[in-house]
């Protein structure tokens, strides 16, 4: 593994999500059975060289099924778990983003204010300015704010853990990369102030307000974001490679922290996507905010970004609304498309080898189309 894996793998959108532009051309697929083609998807991914990979289907009905290919532990060779716990990576961003609206509902922030209203003076240097980047800025990556992920050593930082301080220090570092709103760019460093914003609001933690206003009224019972220093991962899980196969199952969640440290289940991110895009987590006009989109660069035609969720158009038609997440040793595909199907397809490998990331893409477009 090379000393400084590529910092948009650590935790990032754009790898995955950019490439379901290789299945949208396809026809729509006329299948009978489901379960056979999403299995041939995985195959597919597993040739490739990942390891293992799940997906996970929850249909219109409610009902739950998945499928899974390859092996959870390369030394054992036991397969892939069944109800596998990993890490959900960048799917962190739309669980912030769900309680920053909610605050907002409450009326104790607004998104059209400057971030150094709530935060003074977090956001200033080398030409960065708080007082001209909204709240909505931040959560849909139209800040400018440089992405600390590129400047992350990942052998470094593993075992470390960061304080979120310390995260955007890295991004403020270098000076903006556009005018605030003049454009979109993925960046972690938005999530971090978000969670910090969040953590100023409600005088608790980003996981203590993940927990008790998503995960409890939903049941999402294996869902978390853990604290710097829980570096395993709970019971049923795969091991998490890098490519060599390098094991990095291990690993201090707080170097992601609110841009992309959440633990979670494939069943418990469609839960979660299912309510986020049927509207049952906010009130109408916070949820018409969510879904208010701006284009973006995700390499699909027809592609755009909300606050902290993307609308990425399906091979069969129709669109479908999630996110994307890669952290070393795992990646993942999640979303739903509202009052219907919802997909998550997860691999426990990252980077993930050539080729990869186009078939994880054509995977969930596939849990989303066959029929």
């Amino acid at each position: 593994m090379r000393k400084t894996l590529p910092g948009k793998k650590i935790v990032a959108i754009g790898s995955l999500i950019a490439l379901l532009a290789t299945t949208t051309a396809a026809p729509a697929l006329a299948v009978s059975k489901p379960h056979d083609e999403v299995d041939k998807a995985l195959k597919t991914l597993v040739r490739d060289g990942v390891p293992g990979v799940q997906a996970t289907v929850t249909t219109v009905s409610g009902r739950t099924w998945s499928e899974r290919e390859g092996v959870g532990n390369i030394e054992t060779r036991a397969p892939f778990p069944r109800g596998a716990k990993f890490r959900a990576a960048s799917v962190t961003k739309t669980f912030v983003a769900v309680v920053v609206l909610q605050l907002v509902a409450e009326g104790k922030v607004r998104l059209d204010t400057p971030i150094d209203r709530y935060l003074p003076g977090l956001v200033r240097g080398n030409g960065n300015d708080g007082t001209k980047i909204t709240v909505r800025q931040l959560l849909q990556h139209t800040s400018g704010l440089y992405n600390y992920v590129r400047d992350l050593d990942i052998d470094e930082w593993r075992h470390r853990g960061a304080e979120p301080e310390e995260l955007v220090a890295i991004g403020l570092a270098h000076p903006p990369e556009f005018e605030p709103g003049a454009k979109w760019a993925y960046s972690n460093t938005n999530y971090i102030i978000a969670g910090m914003l969040i953590e100023k609001l409600t005088g608790r933690s980003v996981a203590t307000e993940i927990q008790s206003r998503i995960a409890r009224p939903l049941g999402l019972r294996d869902t978390y974001l853990p604290p710097r220093g829980d570096e395993g991962l709970p019971s049923p899980h795969p091991r998490g490679y890098a490519p060599g196969p390098v094991d990095f199952t291990e690993f201090d969640p707080s170097a992601a922290g609110s841009s992309g440290g959440l633990i979670s289940t494939g069943e418990d991110l469609n839960r979660f996507y299912g309510a986020a895009t049927d509207g049952r987590l906010l009130p109408r006009a916070q949820q018409a905010e969510l879904q208010r989109t701006v284009p973006a660069d995700l390499g699909v035609p027809g592609a755009a970004y909300g606050l902290g969720i993307a609308s990425v158009p399906l091979s069969c038609g129709g669109t479908f609304w999630g996110h994307g997440g890669n952290i070393v040793g795992f990646a993942n595909l999640s979303g739903a498309v509202p009052h219907g199907r919802r997909v998550n397809v997860v691999a426990n490998m990252d980077p993930l080898p050539d080729g990869a990331s186009a078939h994880l893409a054509a995977a969930i477009d596939t849990g989303f189309c066959a029929r």
